[in-house]
C-alpha cells in the first residue's frame, strides 16, 4: 500500500505576528513547528503501514525550512520525503497551493490512500485536502476519527457535530483525520538520526506539469483585505438580587441604558 501524507510547517501559534502592510504571517524569526493535525495523519498512515504493509511519502510546499518539519515525519517512521520548493509558489491560497500539491502528488506516482490533517493551525480552513481529490478527481472523507482498509476500499468512521457516521469509499481516496484518531508517536533516537542523514527531494516549477497562471499568488483567487486582532472584551455586570423579579429589573433597567431594548 502507498501512502502520501501532505504536511505543513506552521509558526508557534504562540508566536504568530501579522504584518500590517501585506496583512500576511510574519514567519522570519518566528519559531515553527509541524502543523499538529498533519502529526496525527501522519500517525494514521504508519498505523496503516504496520498492519497492511506499504511505504509513507510525506510531501510539504514551503520554502527550504520546511524540511525540519518533513525531517521530524522521516525520525516519527516515514519512509521517504519531499519538498515542493519554487518562489513560484509563493503567496499561493487554498486553491493555488491544492493545485500545486496535487501535482507533485501525480509526479510520486501510485498512491492508494492521500492523508491529510483535518486544517492547518495558521488558517484554519479545512479545504487543501478536499480540493487535492477534485484536482485528482478521486473520492474524498474528511474528519476522519477511525480508518480501516480491506482491499481495494476504506471503512472510515467521520466525526461530526452530531456523532459518528461511517462511510466506506474505494481507493484511491483523500482522508483528512482529526486529533481524536490517535496519539502521534515521537520521533526515536534512531529515527533521528537516520532522519538527519536523510536527502530529502526537492521538487520545482520545473519538475511538475503545471500552469503558471494557477501558481502562487498570481493563481490565488482569494484576496486577505484586512487582518485585526478583535478587541479584548470588557467583563460582564454582575447582577445579584434577592429575588428573580428584581434581578429581571435590573437587567431591564442596564439593557435600557446601553440602548440595547
Amino acid at each position: 500500500m502507498n501512502i502520501v501524507v501532505c504536511v505543513k510547517q506552521v509558526p508557534d501559534t504562540t508566536e504568530v505576528k501579522i504584518d500590517p502592510v501585506t496583512n500576511t504571517l510574519i514567519r522570519q524569526g518566528v519559531p515553527s513547528i509541524v502543523n499538529p493535525f498533519d502529526k496525527n495523519a501522519v500517525e494514521a498512515a504508519l498505523q496503516l503501514k504496520e498492519k497492511h504493509g506499504g511505504k509513507v511519502t510525506v510531501i510539504s510546499m514551503g520554502p527550504g525550512q520546511a524540511k525540519d518539519a518533513l525531517k521530524e515525519c522521516l525520525a516519527m517512521g516515514a519512509d521517504e520525503a519531499i519538498l515542493v520548493t519554487d518562489r513560484a509558489f509563493g503567496g499561493a491560497d487554498t486553491l493555488a497551493t491544492s493545485y500545486t500539491l496535487a501535482a507533485a502528488i501525480r509526479k510520486v506516482g501510485e498512491y492508494d490512500i492521500i492523508l491529510c490533517g483535518k486544517q492547518a493551525i495558521d488558517g484554519d480552513t479545512a479545504q487543501v485536502g478536499p480540493e487535492i481529490a477534485e484536482h485528482l478527481g478521486i473520492n474524498q472523507v474528511t474528519y476522519a476519527a477511525k480508518i480501516e482498509v480491506n482491499g481495494d476500499a476504506a471503512k472510515v468512521e467521520r466525526e461530526h457535530e452530531d456523532g459518528y457516521e461511517v462511510i466506506e469509499a474505494k481507493l484511491p481516496v483523500v482522508i483528512t483525520t482529526v486529533k481524536s484518531i490517535n496519539e502521534p508517536r515521537y520521533p526515536t533516537v534512531k529515527g533521528t538520526m537516520k532522519a538527519n542523514r536523510a536527502k530529502i527531494a526537492e521538487l520545482t516549477k520545473a519538475d511538475l506539469d503545471v500552469a503558471e497562471p494557477r501558481l502562487g499568488l498570481k493563481g490565488s483567487p482569494t484576496q486577505v483585505r484586512k487582518i485585526f486582532t478583535p478587541k479584548a472584551r470588557t467583563q460582564g455586570v454582575l447582577i445579584n438580587k434577592d429575588t428573580a423579579r428584581e434581578a429581571v429589573a435590573e437587567l431591564i433597567a442596564k439593557l435600557t441604558e446601553a440602548k440595547i431594548v
